[in-house]
């Protein structure tokens, strides 16, 4: 049985699923060149520790973290530094890169292979392989892992979730991770609440990914966990952190805070399989599984890639683009962003990238506010998006501020059950925007 767990507000867009939920995970070749952006997380971005003629093996540090709010990078391939220099990268504008041309056979770094004993190792020990493994959330938000697990001594975390809800429509690459290696992903689980002295863990799936379900239920069963599957209501956003904490544990953070204070930490099921690959092997994050999803792409497919292969590449893997398609874009429709660049990379968040054709891809012209108040009932936060988007347009920022535009999480259902079809996120990104920049002059 279901737990019938949920949260206020919400929405229920076509799931799309069908179009690579059943297709097994595929390795994809070695690209000819990778581009490593020195910014792929949270934070401050990374500080390159290579140059230019440097040969370089897979798995090896090619980016120092800069500060403790950051992560290092590493290389994906066995090759020689071609250029350090600004690149397209998928959030937007030119980023400085690693640009690495792949050579010859490939080459491991010696420090990755298993440990059998892993789980032997100490809390300390266990935080700096997460650490220098470059783990960031896999998610899509790309907060570094290592910070998430050092709350400060108050806020204890009595309850650890992971985040297997995929709400995003199209998106299957987290299923597919849990249903082909949910034994990793749970030994993964397991070292989180040895590092959190955490007794009870939840893993949080939507009610359309049964047999996710059912393959950890079994795992769990066979291995003795105290660990428990919850299936939850399929409606979106259900795996964003204050939505999954209120429908798994009832909690509710509040306004301006985080997880930890009320006593939670979430953390996505493919983060989990990269710190058991970190702990246990000293493998760090230079891989992933990434969605090639919709109607724009001739083969969908969940393709295990390397980090900083240019998404072309992956769409000449997965047979490249269909005549009609319209719209390329990191992450899912919802939260996603458009791509101008097909240079671009795969990086530590990009958990999938869904190619809309022209049908799909049509947006209706925005017509004036008719004042009916979905996007209000909609709202997983319990904001007024009809206000907010009013006092943006009028650079009204400091009573947008008051009215709390900073707890929008820009999941888009506002714009999606809009029958104006206002554009409710850009105008709240570029309102949270102008609000930090007044706070940040003020301070």
């Amino acid at each position: 049985m279901f737990r019938r767990l949920s949260f206020k507000g919400g929405v229920h867009p076509p799931g799309k699923k069908e179009l690579a939920e059943k297709k097994a995970i595929e390795k994809m070749p070695v690209p000819p060149y990778i581009i490593i952006p020195v910014q792929q997380h949270i934070g401050a971005p990374g500080t390159p520790c290579v140059e230019p003629g440097q040969r370089v093996l897979t798995g090896q540090k090619v980016c120092d973290a800069k500060g403790f709010v950051s992560v290092p990078a590493h290389s994906s391939v066995t090759g020689v530094v071609k250029s350090i220099e600004p690149r397209p990268h998928p959030l937007g504008g030119n980023i400085l890169s690693i640009i690495i041309e792949t050579e010859g056979e490939e080459e491991l770094v010696p420090e990755i292979k298993l440990n059998e004993n892993y789980f032997d190792l100490s809390v300390s020990e266990m935080k700096k392989k997460i650490l220098e493994a470059g783990i960031a959330g896999m998610g899509g938000a790309a907060f570094p892992t290592h910070v998430k697990l050092s709350p400060p001594p108050p806020k204890k975390i009595d309850i650890l979730i992971l985040n297997g809800a995929e709400c995003e429509p199209y998106l299957t690459s987290d299923a597919r991770v849990m249903i082909e290696h949910g034994d990793e992903v749970l030994a993964g689980m397991r070292i989180l609440m040895k590092i959190l002295d955490c007794k009870q863990g939840y893993i949080a799936i939507e009610k359309n990914k049964p047999e996710a379900i059912k393959t950890l239920r079994k795992l769990i069963k066979q291995q003795g966990d105290s660990i428990s599957v919850i299936g939850l209501h399929v409606k979106y956003p259900q795996g964003a952190e204050k939505q999954l904490i209120k429908a798994v544990t009832d909690r509710k953070v509040p306004a301006g805070g985080l997880p930890m204070d009320v006593g939670c930490l979430v953390q996505n099921t493919g983060t989990a399989r990269a710190i058991y690959e970190a702990v246990a092997m000293n493998k760090p994050l230079y891989e992933r599984v990434v969605s090639v999803t919709g109607k724009g792409i001739r083969e969908p497919a969940n393709v295990l890639t390397r980090i900083g292969t240019p998404m072309a590449n992956l769409f000449e893997f997965c047979g490249g683009l269909t005549d009609d398609a319209a719209k390329v874009i990191n992450g899912g429709p919802m939260m996603g962003i458009a791509q101008a660049d097909l240079e671009a990379p795969i990086t530590k968040g990009t958990s999938g990238i869904v190619v809309l054709n022209r049908k799909d891809a049509s947006m209706p012209e925005s017509k004036p506010c008719i004042r009916c108040a979905r996007c209000v009932d909609s709202c997983p936060m319990n904001l007024m998006p009809n206000i907010l988007a009013q006092l943006v347009e009028h650079q009204k920022y400091e009573e947008a501020a008051e009215n709390n535009i900073l707890d929008c999480i820009e999941c888009g259902c506002c714009s999606y059950v809009c029958p104006s079809k206002i554009r409710h996120v850009h105008l709240f990104k570029y309102g949270k925007l102008k609000v930090n920049k007044m706070r940040k002059e003020a301070a």
